[in-house]
């Protein structure tokens, strides 16, 4: 335990196993630990943990991060493990992946109230990271003799969120992280669906997914011509982010679609033309722009950053098809609300798994717990100085059309980094790609209409690139990617660019990246 950087009671080891090499994976040793709480009430957990160590050892190591709430050991044995690398991962210090409503609701009943404990969600917000890496660089060094010549941090979403924090709260043990979607505002992603819900407590605020159509169309009405091009894609998301963001007070961007006398005539028409009713404009302005905290949380974030306009066909959770328990015209036995991070908000929040998370108040008794759980469980620290300084890279990747995630918070997190360290610095040391028009997985296509409403075949997204390649260049040959590098799918190319810049059509092929030039929006 002395060798481990934060507070654990013990740390136990089961046998190394053997495995020969199968297909891609290669022979290799695989060891699986746990360590132990300091608290020893009900309610603590233990962090399960792997090391996958190879035959044939390049002298890299790798920390994969996890997903969704975690609860479950990584899969190890892909990419990495295959190019030679030790990789190592834990469950984040709780077991299952907090799915549920909690000890009276469901099949998850009584496995939630790790939710409750102070020591656990610390452990979730960062320190299983530390305490993972530390017991494998002994490991590892206990096998092969020697400690990792370079050090990685690999994440997607909730493994994105963990790859910023471990630059910024531990810089010494890595020498470069790749974070794609991270969820960067996690104490208030989980939130922002609550948040949803509760201004569509009143009837006449509920969007339904009927008008996804209607919603979508507009964003591509407005948006799909602002890169250059009609093609169905929304190149240009901060000037279309700046359309719908009514943060600032000026004439609501939904004012076209409004229902002649606020009456829908035919509140079932899944058409684009489909008109929107005051309630529903009301509550789309309050997805599409930053929300605003009653009380600023940890360093120093007044907003989150809420949804970007996009094109997801299904609305993915941002449009629920049902009333929820608390809502005006929910049946008796309607639902209590429920997603992927519900029990954030009933847990970790309110410290009663089966609360009614519509019951939140902004600015209420929540108000200092809100505050006190951002500090471990937000990545949102814009001060990377310390990685900066003794040589770390970073390679951060977001799509706007991501609803899992928040790309307004991840858009946000981008321009605090680079206020607080400045743009040529920030240059030095990180790349902050935005892929347009993709999704939680950095996949997408464009959209059935374009912006002048003419039906079009979709085509996919370029999104293809090496990220793991250039990082490994960068570290350890100081070849700096380009801030411009191009990605491909399908035969088409463009430029992905650096946040802020966009891919602006120039006129030539439409499917070649050289038709397109990063610009400013």
């Amino acid at each position: 335990t002395a060798l481990v950087g934060e507070p654990v009671s013990g740390v136990s080891l089961s046998p190394p196993v053997w495995r020969p090499a199968a297909g891609p994976t290669p022979a290799h040793c695989s060891i699986d630990g746990a360590m132990a709480p300091i608290d020893r009430s009900d309610t603590a957990r233990p962090i399960n943990f792997r090391i996958v160590m190879p035959a044939s050892w390049n002298r890299r190591a790798a920390q994969m991060g996890g997903g969704g709430f975690n609860g479950v050991i990584p899969n190890l044995t892909g990419g990495p493990l295959a190019d030679g690398y030790a990789a190592y991962g834990s469950d984040a210090g709780h077991q299952g992946g907090g799915l549920g409503r909690g000890r009276g609701g469901g099949p998850a009943a009584g496995s939630n109230d790790w939710a409750l404990n102070d020591e656990v969600i610390r452990n979730l917000g960062y320190m299983q990271m530390k305490k993972t890496h530390d017991a494998a660089m002994v490991l590892i060094e206990r096998l092969y003799g020697v400690s990792p010549e370079f050090n990685y941090y690999i994440g997607n979403s909730q493994g994105g969120r963990e790859a910023v924090t471990v630059a910024g709260r531990y810089p010494d043990d890595y020498d470069g992280v790749i974070a794609n979607v991270p969820i960067v505002s996690f104490s208030s992603l989980m939130l922002a669906p609550e948040w949803i819900r509760i201004q569509e407590k009143p009837l006449e605020n509920w969007v339904t997914p009927a008008k996804v159509n209607a919603i979508r169309g507009e964003f591509i009405r407005q948006c799909d011509g602002l890169d250059g091009l009609t093609d169905g894609v929304i190149n240009n998301y901060m000037a279309c982010r700046a359309v719908f963001d009514v943060s600032d007070g000026g004439p609501s961007p939904w004012a076209a679609k409004r229902c002649p006398d606020n009456v829908d005539p035919d509140p079932e028409d899944t058409r684009a033309s489909a008109c929107l009713t005051d309630g529903q404009i009301r509550t789309l302005e309050l997805v599409y722009s930053p929300y605003r905290f009653a009380t600023p949380l940890a360093n120093g974030v007044e907003a989150f950053g809420m949804w970007v306009p996009n094109t997801d066909p299904s609305g993915s959770g941002l449009i629920a098809g049902v009333r929820f328990r608390g809502q005006e015209g929910a049946t008796g036995d309607a639902p209590v609300h429920s997603h992927l991070g519900v029990l954030g908000v009933t847990g970790f929040l309110m410290r009663d798994v089966d609360a009614n998370p519509l019951d939140y108040v902004e600015g209420g008794v929540f108000d200092a717990r809100r505050v006190e759980l951002s500090e471990p469980l937000d990545g949102t620290n814009p001060d990377f100085g310390a990685f900066h300084d003794r040589g770390g890279k970073m390679i951060v990747t977001i799509g706007t059309n991501d609803t899992l995630a928040s790309p307004g918070a991840q858009l946000d997190f981008y321009q605090s980094v680079i206020d607080a360290m400045g743009r040529e610095t920030v240059d030095r040391f990180a790349r902050f790609f935005v892929l347009p028009q993709t999704g939680h997985g950095l996949g997408g296509e464009s959209y059935t209409v374009d912006g002048d409403g003419n039906a079009i075949e979709p085509f996919r997204i370029p999104n293809g690139y090496d990220r793991l390649r250039a990082l490994t260049d960068w570290v350890e040959r100081g070849v700096a990617p380009a801030m411009s590098p191009v990605v491909t799918a399908g035969g088409r190319s463009l430029p992905m660019c650096s946040y802020p810049e966009y891919p602006r059509y120039e006129g030539g092929p439409e499917d070649s990246a050289e038709s397109y030039r990063c610009s400013r929006p």
